[in-house]
C-alpha cells in the first residue's frame, strides 16, 4: 500500500477541463486499489477545508488575496486576472505544502510514501516538499507553458516547470507525442514516462441514455430527425480549434446541408467565434452553447450527436474523444503537432474509429466531416470499434495500474 500526498488544483466539486476529469477519476481509482490518497486542492473560500469523498482525503486550505505582494515579482504576462490567478496558486501550494509538512506529518505523526503534483498549477507545493522532506516526488506533466501559449507565455511559470522537472524523481506525462516534446525541449528523457488518460466506459455508456431526452435535446439545437448533430466539447481557446471548425462549416454546409454544429464551451474566441457565425451567415447550421455543463449533460450531448469533431493544434491527451468514443460515436480529430488524439483515434483499418485531419485548416477539418458523413453505416462501425477501444486501451483501472508502475521505481 502507498499513501500518497496527491497536489492537483482542480478537484470535485471545483472543476473546470481535463485536469480536474483527471483528479476525480484517478485518486479514487488508486484507493479503490487499495492505496491511501490524500488530495490538496485549491479553496476560494466556500467550500470544506477537509472532507472525504468516494475514499479520498481532500484538503483545502483557506487563501487570501495576495496580489499585491505578487505583483511585484511577477512577469507582464501576468496581470489582470491573470495575476489574481497566479496569486491563488501560489498560496494554494505554499498553504498546501505547509499543511502536509507541519500538521499532517511534523504534529499529527502520520507517514507519507510520497508527493505527486500536477502541471505548474502544484509544482511550487512539490518543490517545496522536495527540499523540506525526504519524501520522493513525480512530476505529472499534462501540458506545458510554452504549448498552451503557442511558444510564448509566462517566462516565470515556464521556470517553474523546469525546476520541477529537474527536481522531480519521476515525471509522468500523457501521450507520446508530449514525450517527445518535453524531450525536445531539454528535459530528462531518462525520466519521463508515459501513461495515458482514460474514461469510465460504465458512465460513459450510450445504452444509458433516454431516446427521449436525445430526441428533445436535439429539438432544442433544431436538428431534425434527418439531420446530422456535429459535436464539440472544449474551451474556446486558439489550441482547440473551435474557431477553424467554425469556419469549416462554411463548406461543409455545402456539401452536407443537413449537418447542424453545436459548439459547447467557454474561452477567450467566444466573440470572435460569434461574429464569425454572424458574417459568415452561419446561424442555420451552427449553434453556440457557451456552458461548460454538468457531467451528466456533456453525457447526453455526446449520445445526441451523430460525430463529434476536435481539431485541436495543441491537446497532450485530451479525454473529450475518449468521452465520445465511449459513447460509440465516431470522432473527427486534429493530428498534426503535440496532439495526443493521434494516438487514441485510429485512421484507418479493420480498428479504424475516426479520421486524422490538420486542426489549424478549415478545408481540411471540412473534408473529415464530410468523409464521415458521407456514409452513415461506416460511421455506426467507427463508434462501435470506437467504444471497442476504449474498453481495451483508456480505462482508469489500466492508467492507475501503470501509474504506479512508475511510482514504484522511485522506491
Amino acid at each position: 500500500m502507498l499513501r500518497i500526498a496527491f497536489f492537483v488544483y482542480e478537484y470535485p466539486p471545483s472543476l473546470v477541463g481535463g485536469l480536474g476529469t483527471y483528479s476525480q477519476n484517478m485518486a479514487p481509482t488508486l484507493v479503490k486499489m487499495g492505496h491511501e490518497v490524500s488530495v490538496f486542492t485549491l479553496n476560494r473560500g466556500s467550500l470544506p477545508t477537509k472532507e472525504i469523498l468516494d475514499g479520498v482525503e481532500v484538503h483545502r486550505s483557506l487563501i487570501s488575496d495576495a496580489t499585491n505582494v505578487f505583483k511585484l515579482i511577477s512577469d507582464s504576462s501576468l496581470r489582470g486576472s491573470g495575476l489574481k490567478f497566479f496569486s491563488d496558486i501560489q498560496l494554494y501550494n505554499v498553504l498546501s505544502a505547509d499543511k502536509l509538512l507541519n500538521k499532517l506529518i511534523k504534529e499529527d505523526g502520520r507517514s507519507f510514501d510520497m508527493v505527486c503534483f500536477h502541471d505548474w498549477l502544484s509544482s511550487t507545493a512539490g518543490l517545496i516538499l522536495k527540499h523540506n522532506s525526504e519524501l520522493p516526488a513525480v512530476f505529472h506533466v499534462h501540458s506545458t507553458e510554452w504549448g498552451r501559449a503557442n511558444g510564448g507565455g509566462s517566462e516565470v511559470v515556464s521556470s517553474i516547470e523546469r525546476t520541477a522537472a529537474e527536481d522531480a524523481d519521476q515525471i509522468v506525462t500523457v501521450s507520446n507525442a508530449m514525450k517527445r516534446d518535453l524531450s525536445d525541449h531539454g528535459w530528462d528523457g531518462g525520466k519521463i514516462n508515459m501513461v495515458w488518460n482514460g474514461v469510465d466506459p460504465a458512465r460513459y455508456d450510450p445504452a444509458k441514455c433516454s431516446p427521449s431526452d436525445i430526441s428533445a435535446l436535439r429539438s432544442r439545437y433544431g436538428v431534425g430527425e434527418d439531420e446530422k448533430m456535429i459535436l464539440f466539447v472544449g474551451r474556446l481557446s486558439q489550441v482547440k480549434g473551435a474557431l477553424e471548425l467554425v469556419l469549416a462549416m462554411n463548406r461543409v454546409s455545402k456539401e452536407s446541408p443537413k449537418a447542424k454544429l453545436v459548439v459547447l464551451g467557454c474561452g477567450e474566441l467566444g466573440d470572435q467565434i460569434k461574429h464569425v457565425v454572424e458574417t459568415m451567415e452561419l446561424s442555420g447550421s451552427v449553434r453556440l452553447v457557451y456552458e461548460f455543463l454538468p457531467e451528466d449533460q456533456r453525457i447526453l450531448h455526446y449520445a445526441a450527436s451523430d460525430l463529434c469533431v476536435f481539431p485541436s493544434t495543441y491537446e497532450p491527451f485530451g479525454i473529450v474523444s475518449l468521452e465520445a468514443m465511449s459513447m460509440a460515436k465516431p470522432v473527427v480529430v486534429g493530428a498534426r503537432g503535440v496532439v495526443g488524439f493521434a494516438e487514441q483515434v485510429v485512421p484507418n483499418g479493420s480498428e479504424k474509429c475516426g479520421l486524422h485531419v490538420n486542426g489549424g485548416d478549415p478545408d481540411d477539418i471540412a473534408w473529415g466531416i464530410n468523409e464521415a458523413l458521407r456514409d452513415p453505416a461506416e460511421a455506426e462501425a467507427w463508434g462501435l470499434n470506437g467504444r471497442k477501444r476504449v474498453r481495451n486501451c483508456f480505462t482508469w483501472e489500466n492508467a492507475a495500474s501503470e501509474t504506479l508502475c512508475v511510482y514504484k521505481k522511485i522506491f
